[in-house]
């Protein structure tokens, strides 16, 4: 086993048969494809979501519209933005009420359920009989096989901003070993609540601007939002987006840091070049805290030297950080894109590092994608992605 620590690797590829997403750009992959093609984030002060008086009604941010698909008497926020991007991507794989049955769903979370439960979620009136229910970090999994009629395993990563990469990661293992035929990968977290926001603030790790360069050298913060997406996998299906692999490793560092040399995420970017060759794109984790913007640049350029750079696609200036969601609803967001041939464009001219290039149209895809999530706490993932 290498030094870095690998979580595991993919032996043949699998198929990604069904998307969902939920975000401030939409409800729908569509909404986020058109978004994203018009190139404009939906940031807006938080004034506008938690009212002037809140410490926070300056901090840009993005929520998802409307309100009432997350507000449910049984379900928590969080169960009911899981359920809404679950939905979508099993009706979009077509899996019958049988091929449900036997699937597993994985489900990545950094902050679970806090949302509803560290402070009332604006005009819910939950049943009382759930009130238990509601506060656990599993419920949206749970929610998810009950309403699905899913009987399979499910279980839950909370590992920080990289739990829904991750989920996908595991979620493919678990179906290119044998365990199930085909499986769900769920990520989602609501983070726009004042006790998170509090605590994110303490950090400084929150920005003050609307316009998000997560590389460059004045950096301050990420842009906090809500998300949910689902992605439905199974063996290869022709004309699909395709899972060539997954590793992770931790930096064994800083609670809290990153290497300024971007620790063990340079071992996996390697370790990926060689089994998979280079890529034609990366989509990078790309916060835009100062220490990332220093840790993730250094990593790239350990990885891929000075030639034959893949462009890099950034997502969080269209969705904002939405932490334990991000790394899946940014696969999802990448799967729609090759599903057309081409990869995301990025929102404005963004700082890269040197010889990189952040492309400001779309551009075929013409090789592997790489997408990368970083955890507080030193825990690197990576997952590499196939055009059909």
């Amino acid at each position: 086993m290498p030094p870095s620590g690998y979580a595991g690797r993919i032996e043949r590829p699998l198929s990604i048969t069904g998307l969902g997403m939920l975000s401030t750009l939409g409800t729908s992959p569509a909404d986020h494809v058109d978004a994203i093609s018009r190139k404009g984030p939906a940031f807006r002060p938080l004034a506008h979501l938690l009212g002037n008086d809140s410490p926070h009604a300056a901090t840009p941010a993005g929520w998802i519209e409307p309100r009432e698909l997350l507000t449910h008497r049984k379900w928590s926020p969080a169960s009911m933005a899981a359920l809404h991007a679950a939905r979508q991507a099993v009706a979009d794989a077509g899996w019958t009420p049988e091929e449900c049955r036997g699937a597993a769903v994985i489900l990545g979370t950094s902050r679970g359920n806090a949302a509803g439960w560290l402070a009332p979620w604006p005009g819910r009136r939950p049943f009382k009989l759930m009130a238990a229910s509601n506060t656990i970090h599993s419920e949206p999994a749970a929610a998810i096989t009950i309403e699905l009629g899913i009987h399979g395993p499910y279980h839950v990563l909370a590992s920080g901003c990289s739990a829904g990469l991750d989920a996908l990661g595991i979620a493919t293992l678990m179906v290119q070993s044998g365990v199930v035929p085909r499986a769900l990968a769920v990520a989602v977290d609501l983070p726009l609540v004042p006790l998170l926001l509090d605590s994110y603030a303490s950090s400084g790790l929150l920005a003050s601007a609307a316009q998000a360069d997560p590389y460059h050298p004045t950096t301050a913060g990420f842009i906090p939002g809500e998300g949910a997406a689902a992605i439905a996998i199974e063996p290869p299906v022709s004309g699909t987006p395709r899972i060539l692999g997954y590793t992770a490793n931790s930096d064994a560092c800083d609670p809290i840091g990153i290497p300024k040399d971007g620790g063990g995420s340079c071992d996996l970017l390697i370790a990926a070049i060689e089994r998979h060759g280079r890529p034609a794109a990366v989509c990078p984790h790309a916060t835009g805290t100062p220490v990332h913007a220093i840790a993730e640049p250094a990593a790239l350029i350990r990885a891929f030297g000075s030639t034959h750079l893949p462009t890099l696609h950034f997502l969080k200036p269209f969705t904002g950080h939405t932490i334990g969601a991000s790394g899946l609803l940014e696969t999802a967001i990448l799967a729609a894109f090759l599903r057309l041939g081409h990869l995301p464009p990025n929102p404005l001219d963004l700082a890269t590092p040197p010889g990189f290039l952040a492309p400001d149209a779309r551009l075929d895809a013409a090789g592997p994608v790489f997408k990368i999530s970083h955890s507080m706490g030193g825990h690197n993932a990576l997952l590499v992605l196939s055009p059909p």
